[in-house]
């Protein structure tokens, strides 16, 4: 299990002038302050994401009865820099169903949906899905065969349907937790010195998620916002709420799969070093029980968008050098001068470089891509000094 040491939280650039964004985005929409977004011409469920991740997601749990379209997909550019179009408010606004990050990753969404009501999947909000096979044992169902009651894969009340829709089509409306964006969410349960959930409050995998919004590299929490995925929609498109449910459980098997390997890795190299030059991937290396050494001034100058003093750019190429590292787990959408410093000693070093980022790969989906991350840090730990 990884030492203690600060979480930290890149600090959100916040978009200029919002106020009117988000106007013009009304009158390029034409719509009305509490107007719901409409379906698409073709009956499918509009669904806005924040990035290319939680889109990829949505995709997998809507198939072919969503329209998918996501506001960051650029693998080149830093997330944390986008500043928001009207055109990004237009298609919010317009939206059936919203998925954002939450933690201050994406405010600019968050500042589009006030006072705008509608369904919307927050990921930092989303309980984590309980360890273990799909559906605690169940195999998902195939495609065209019956899947369970949406209710099974329901994080609400046991036994809780799924609102009835109004003459719309939408969901009708639901408790705050569930449907509006902005509300107060549960506090996450206490955490111990190394920021897992204190026994008793959450299960032996819980992560507490309030101190490093990256939470697509928490596996178990990316299965979990499938499956309310799959709840929103359902409440969408009763008639197709099974069909939800069956896709999140198959993608949680592929998820499951996942798990299974970064379990593997934990295995083999529990305790073993690794060097960051941002804390992206933070959950998965403290899932596969590595112990990140990046001295703690660097890391949250980084994280703050600041140039890290002399003393601990120093404190990073010196533990660079000591050769401990087994890895080094680089964000090259945060790349900088000061980071580009830190991968060439890594080299010179014969450390192995890991790239993991923020946004997926063209042409990549979600699994695909974080299949292709674990196999990097895989062999990258399997590698002979």
């Amino acid at each position: 299990m990884t030492p203690s040491r600060p979480k930290t939280r890149r600090l959100p650039r916040t978009c200029t002038a919002l106020v009117g964004v988000t106007a013009a985005a009304l009158a390029m929409t034409g719509c009305g302050a509490g107007q719901q977004g409409s379906s698409a011409a073709d009956g499918k469920v509009k669904v806005v994401a924040s990035t290319s991740v939680w889109a990829s997601v949505a995709q997998a749990v809507g198939g072919d009865h969503v329209e998918v379209e996501p506001l960051i997909s650029d693998p080149n550019a830093d997330p944390h820099s986008h500043e928001s179009t009207p055109q990004d408010a237009a298609k919010v606004t317009d939206a059936d169903l919203v998925i954002l990050n939450g933690g201050g990753y994406d405010e600019f969404v968050e500042q589009i949906l006030a006072g705008q009501p509608k369904p919307t999947v927050e990921a930092v909000s989303v309980p984590e899905a309980p360890h273990g096979e799909p559906g605690e044992g169940e195999q998902p169902p195939a495609p065209g065969e019956p899947a369970p009651p949406a209710d099974e894969h329901d994080h609400g009340a046991p036994g809780e349907q799924p609102a009835p829709a109004d003459e719309h089509g939408h969901a009708a409306p639901a408790p705050a937790d569930e449907h509006e964006h902005g509300h107060d969410q549960p506090a996450p349960a206490p955490a111990d010195d190394h920021g897992h959930a204190a026994p008793g409050e959450a299960h032996e995998h819980g992560h507490d998620h309030s101190g490093n919004e990256h939470v697509w590299y928490d596996l178990h929490l990316v299965h979990g916002v499938a499956d309310r995925i799959a709840q929103e929609l359902g409440k969408l498109q009763p008639a197709n709420a099974q069909a939800f449910t069956g896709s999140a459980a198959r993608f949680a098997q592929d998820v499951h799969g996942l798990e299974g390997r970064v379990e593997q890795i934990a295995a083999a190299h529990q305790g073993k070093k690794v060097i960051v030059t941002e804390p992206v991937a933070h959950y998965l290396i403290e899932d596969a029980k590595l112990t990140d050494i990046t001295p703690p001034a660097f890391v949250n100058a980084i994280a703050a968008e600041s140039d890290p003093s002399a003393a601990a750019v120093a404190e990073v190429q010196n533990a660079v050098r000591s050769g401990q590292a087994g890895a080094l787990v680089y964000n090259p959408q945060t790349e900088s001068p000061v980071t580009e410093s830190v991968r060439k000693a890594a080299e010179e070093n014969r450390i192995p470089v890991v790239e993991m980022t923020e946004v997926l790969p063209e042409g990549q989906t979600y699994v695909q891509w974080m299949d292709a991350q674990i196999s990097a840090l895989d062999a990258a730990l399997n590698r002979k000094p």
